[in-house]
């Protein structure tokens, strides 16, 4: 079971570096995301943080992923 769950977490991490940065990407490049003076919009930043967090979570689970894989070895 600690396999399958490590193998999970792992995966996880995975999905969210590839798919959260390109989110982001898109995001930054939405009209929305800058105002007329080329200032930040809280679309931006509100996104900015959604991102953050969700890589945030993708670095605990690798860590736990691989503390499981080690543990269970």
């Amino acid at each position: 079971m600690t396999l399958a769950l490590s193998i999970l977490l792992l995966c996880n991490a995975v999905w969210n570096v590839v798919v959260w940065p390109r989110f982001f990407a898109r995001v930054a490049a939405d009209p929305r995301a800058r105002a007329e003076d080329g200032s930040t919009t809280a679309f931006w930043r509100v996104h900015a943080v959604l991102v953050g967090i969700a890589l945030l979570l993708a670095a605990l689970s690798a860590v736990a992923g691989v503390w499981g894989l080690v543990a269970g070895a």
